[in-house]
Order: C-alpha cells, then sequence, then structure tokens
C-alpha cells in the first residue's frame, strides 16, 4: 500500500521543522570584527561567549563628593552582545550628561532598541551624570549602528583607539584581595576591580543572563593619592538580600547611593545597590566582605 499524499506532506513539515530547528541551534557567530566597525569600538569576547565593548566616557571629567574619578572607575558605558538561537541579544549601561540623555533615549527607540532603566549610580557628582540601561534583539551589526547612530547624540568617545588610561598610584591589591577572600585585575588607571557572580543562574525569557553582561556585583578600587582609596560599584541582589546588605554597608560607614533594576524581566528579580566610600583600603574591603556574605554569591575557586 502507497504512502498517502497526506503523510507525504506531514514527514515534509517534520522535516523542515527539524532543519529550522538544527539551523537555530547550530546558527553562524556573528562577526564580530564587523560589529567592531559598526560601534567604532573594538571589544573582547567573554566566557559565555559574550563580546562585549567598553565605551568609557574619558572626554569627561567628574568628581564624587570632590575626589576626581577615573572613566574605568565609575564612567563605564559598554555593550554586551550575546547570541540567542538566530538572533543576537544586546544590553548594557551608557554613562550621560542631563543634557544627553533624552536624544540618546530617541535615538535608541529609532533604533529599535528598548531603555530598561534610567537612573543615577552615585551622589554629589560634578558634572551631574545619568546612567541609561538599554536592550535590543536582532541582527548584531544592526544592532551596533543603531547604538552608534543614538550615541552620536553623546560626547562618547567611538571612532577610534582609546587613549591608555594614566597610571595612578600603587595599591597593595593582595592586601585588599585577602580581606574580601577573592582574586581582582588591575584594569589601568590606578583602579583595582573585582567581580562576583551569583550562585543561581539568572534568566530573561528563559534565556541566561551572564556575568559578562553585565549580571554580577563589581568592587571598584581607585587609589586617591592620600595612601588611601575610593571604592564603588554595585551589588547585584535578590529581594530579601537588599536590608541586609544595606545594613551591612551602611554598619562599615559605606555609603548606600542607589537601589534600583536594571533590566525588566530578569527572573529571578534583581536589585542592584551601589555604593561609595573613601578611606583604607583593607578596611573597606572588610566592610565590602560583610555585605557579600549576605548574598547568594557564587564560591571563591577552589572553596568547597
Amino acid at each position: 500500500m502507497k504512502p498517502s499524499i497526506r503523510w507525504h506532506t506531514r514527514l515534509f513539515a517534520a522535516l523542515v521543522l527539524t532543519a529550522s530547528l538544527a539551523g537555530l541551534a547550530h546558527a553562524a557567530a556573528p562577526d564580530w570584527k564587523a560589529v567592531e566597525q559598526a560601534l567604532g569600538k573594538s571589544g573582547q569576547l567573554q566566557p559565555g561567549d559574550v563580546f562585549r565593548v567598553g565605551m568609557p566616557r574619558t572626554d569627561l571629567s567628574v568628581t564624587v563628593k570632590g575626589v576626581p574619578v577615573k572613566a574605568g572607575f565609575a564612567l563605564g558605558s559598554y555593550a554586551a552582545f550575546k547570541q540567542v538561537g538566530d538572533q543576537v541579544m544586546v544590553m548594557g549601561d551608557l554613562v550621560l550628561l542631563d543634557q544627553e540623555v533624552q536624544p540618546v533615549m530617541s535615538g535608541l527607540f529609532t533604533g529599535g532598541l528598548a531603555v530598561t532603566a534610567v537612573h543615577n549610580h552615585l551622589n554629589e557628582m560634578s558634572p551631574h551624570v545619568m546612567y541609561m540601561h538599554y536592550e535590543g534583539h536582532g541582527d548584531a551589526v544592526q544592532l551596533a549602528k543603531a547604538l552608534r547612530q543614538a550615541l552620536a547624540a553623546s560626547g562618547t568617545p567611538l571612532g577610534g583607539a582609546a587613549p591608555a588610561p594614566a597610571a595612578g598610584p600603587m595599591l597593595d591589591t593582595k592586601q585588599v584581595e585577602q580581606a574580601l577572600g577573592r582574586s581582582g585585575r588591575d584594569i589601568g588607571g590606578g583602579v583595582f576591580q573585582i567581580t562576583v557572580p551569583r550562585a543561581e543562574t539568572i534568566t530573561e525569557m528563559g534565556q541566561p543572563l551572564l556575568p559578562a553582561m553585565g549580571v554580577t556585583t563589581v568592587m571598584n578600587f581607585q587609589t586617591t593619592g592620600d595612601g588611601k582609596v575610593a571604592i564603588t560599584g554595585d551589588f547585584v541582589l535578590i529581594d530579601k538580600e537588599v536590608n541586609a546588605v544595606a545594613w551591612a554597608l551602611r554598619h562599615h560607614d559605606i555609603d548606600v547611593t542607589a537601589l534600583h533594576n536594571h533590566a525588566l524581566l530578569d527572573t529571578p528579580r534583581l536589585f542592584y545597590m551601589h555604593f561609595w566610600a573613601t578611606g583604607d583600603a583593607v578596611t573597606l574591603a572588610q566592610g565590602l566582605k560583610a555585605a557579600l556574605d549576605a548574598t547568594n554569591s557564587a564560591k571563591p575557586a577552589g572553596s568547597p
């Protein structure tokens, strides 16, 4: 007995669906060089196949409570690209002067990108600076072009190699690492950074949000030239951790400067707590360690 036309039709549909799913699973990796050219900045492939492009506001001279801050310390715009199926997701954070906020937002909308948060990170900044978080989905190069077009309404330096950050005074990073129980890295200009991911998986609409996409606790140390340091960054928290971390920070004389979301559809729901303080590096690191102990953060490498 010969198979029916309906059977052949169903078989063909099944083969097409299988081929389509295979294509999604094995979609060609984006051309990151083309993304760099479209955006006007070079990037680096991070763990989890996240392509991250830093766009620090090296054009700005900003102080916080009279302390000059380096671009890598508190003025780091960025874009993080991650392939999701047959599309690319981009998310990041833009550092903007007050007068740049509305035109850049309009530019993002024109380019098909969404704004997920607008807020401060620090207090008593001069000039006043705001931070705009955004997200988009689509072709990687087109997303980069849209982002560059939106940033044309700001002074964000694009289209050339960034100047090397000026060297700053040395910091005893080993003592800081020992106090925090975590290793860090020198990001230039006298700024030392320690990042700590969450222990649980963070997702958005079923897709993992990785540490390199900005979903991680960040602690930055900048030498101030008087034997002391300034610290800033943000803790990534779930709801029940917010007040425990705030208490730990204040108990150690570290200012809590902002509390807010960065994304709209993250699971579990995340809150970001920004902080600031100046003083002895080890003493401040011990305060940060107390706050970190109140979170469900990933254990250091080699821990039981």
